[in-house]
């Protein structure tokens, strides 16, 4: 029996350092002395898709602001305190983005808002609001939130879940870094994307966080409701097997001396 446990912890062993020989690619951006970054210079900016949840506020510049109110729906929020309800102050309206990537706002009706930046929405916005404004009135001031801007990160890290990101611009980095990092299991040069675009289509896309032209790549920012699964390694599925496999061997080896140890006693 000594004999065969020793066996046991030498074939882990060896079924261990075998898987190891393919994790040596732990580093981030091997080569990152060598590769031209001109191309990442640019700012990222969100992009409206539908199912976004969207904040707008229009603010005037009138002492009492009452030219901006028809434009700023608003919500009264319930909160139950004992047996009573109470209503507290009232919150704004938000938009969802319908599949045709269109909201319906007060007083312009339906606006196609899918396929635009923040900016761009908030201008467009602007100018249709415009015609509602008074002659010599200024020119109103609209901003656009995204209130449902979210991520997951599954796999191989140490904390995997859904993230929300307040500012609408993460990368692939920083939610990885959210997540805890990737644990010692996790493949480097095999970080799975899946997105879906406006049209509903779906497409996975494989990320290597060992070559630093990951930072020049068009999936380095995420963009809302992408998911990162990191997979695990050799080693980690070894462990898996060989627990599981190792836990089975014992069982029916102790059932298998208990049935011969029974027998002996009866035919002795």
């Amino acid at each position: 029996m000594r004999k065969i446990s020793k066996l046991l912890a030498v074939t882990s062993v060896i079924c261990m350092l075998a898987g190891c020989s393919g994790t040596k690619d732990v580093a981030y951006f091997q080569n990152a002395e060598s590769v031209d970054l001109t191309a990442s210079k640019m700012l990222y900016d969100a992009r409206i898709m539908p199912k976004d949840v969207l904040t707008i506020t229009v603010s005037t510049t009138d002492e009492d602001g009452a030219a901006a109110i028809p434009f700023n729906m608003t919500v009264p929020t319930a909160m139950t305190q004992g047996q009573r309800s109470a209503t507290t102050q009232a919150m704004l309206q938000s938009y969802l983005v319908d599949n045709d990537g269109c909201i319906e706002f007060p007083k312009i009706g339906r606006v196609k808002l899918g396929g635009l930046t923040k900016s761009e929405a908030e201008k467009l916005i602007c100018d249709k609001i415009m015609p509602f404004m008074q002659k010599n009135a200024d020119k109103p001031i609209v901003t656009v939130r995204m209130s449902n801007y979210k991520i997951a990160v599954l796999g191989e890290v140490t904390t995997p879940g859904m993230y929300t990101v307040a500012n609408e611009k993460i990368t692939i980095l920083e939610a990885l870094a959210q997540a805890g990092d990737l644990t010692i299991y996790g493949v480097r040069n095999n970080v799975q994307l899946i997105r879906e675009d406006a049209d509903g289509k779906k497409s996975i896309h494989i990320l290597n966080l060992n070559d630093a032209n990951l930072i020049n790549s068009p999936y380095y920012y995420l963009q809302q409701n992408d998911i990162v699964y990191v997979v695990p390694n050799k080693v980690k599925a070894q462990n898996s097997s060989v627990g599981s496999m190792t836990t089975l061997w014992f069982s029916a080896t102790s059932i298998l001396i208990s049935l011969t140890s029974l027998l002996y006693n009866i035919l002795n």
